[in-house]
C-alpha cells in the first residue's frame, strides 16, 4: 500500500516573520550573502513555500568589515548601465567598500533572491548598516520575547501532553507444576 504524503500550505495568518541580525564583521562576503538569502526566503523553517513571502527581516552590522578572498578586492569591478549610449559606469571593489559598503553586500544577496516580484519584497527586508548601531533593537527584542513565550507555552503542552507514568504490573506468581 502506498501513502500518499500530505501537502502543508500556510495561510498568510500562520506565517510568522522574526528579526534575525548579523554580524558580517570578517565573514566572507559570498558565505555571508547565502546565510541571509536562506533566511530571507525562510528556507530555514519547516513552513517555507517557494510562493508565499515566508522570510524573516534580517539587519546586518559592520558591513563595512566584510572580507573576499583572493584578489576580488583589487580585481572585482561593479558595474551599471543607464541605457543610454556611452554611460557605462564601473565602480571598483575597493572604492565601494570606502563609499557604500552597504551596498556590497545588498548586491551580493539580490543575485541569490528570486527574480520577481516576491524577490523584491524579500529584499525590502533586508536592513544592512555600516556601523554595529541599528534603529530595529525594539523589533528584535520583540521577536526574542515572542520566542521565549512559544518555547514556554510549548513546555507546557508537552507536560500536559505525557499522562502520568504507569506503575509497574504486578508479577503473577508462577503456576506449581504436578
Amino acid at each position: 500500500m502506498v501513502t500518499k504524503i500530505k501537502q502543508y500550505n500556510p495561510s498568510v495568518s500562520e506565517v510568522v516573520s522574526d528579526w534575525q541580525v548579523i554580524d558580517a564583521s570578517g565573514q566572507v562576503l559570498g558565505r555571508l550573502a547565502t546565510q541571509v538569502a536562506t533566511l530571507l526566503m525562510g528556507k530555514h523553517k519547516p513552513t517555507y513555500v517557494p510562493h508565499m513571502l515566508s522570510g524573516d527581516f534580517v539587519i546586518v552590522i559592520n558591513a563595512s568589515e566584510v572580507k573576499v578572498t583572493g584578489l576580488k578586492a583589487d580585481k572585482k569591478v561593479y558595474r551599471r548601465h543607464s541605457q543610454y549610449p556611452g554611460n557605462l559606469k564601473e565602480i571598483p571593489y575597493a572604492q565601494m567598500q570606502e563609499r557604500h559598503p552597504e551596498r556590497i553586500i545588498e548586491l551580493a544577496v539580490k543575485g541569490m533572491l528570486p527574480k520577481s516580484k516576491l524577490g523584491r519584497q524579500m529584499l525590502k527586508r533586508l536592513k544592512i548598516y555600516s556601523g554595529a548601531e541599528h534603529p530595529h533593537s525594539a523589533q528584535v527584542l520583540g521577536s526574542e520575547r515572542r520566542e521565549i513565550r512559544e518555547a514556554a507555552a510549548a513546555e507546557q503542552f508537552e507536560a500536559v501532553k505525557k499522562p502520568a507514568a504507569k506503575k509497574p504490573a504486578a508479577k503473577k506468581p508462577a503456576a506449581k507444576k504436578p
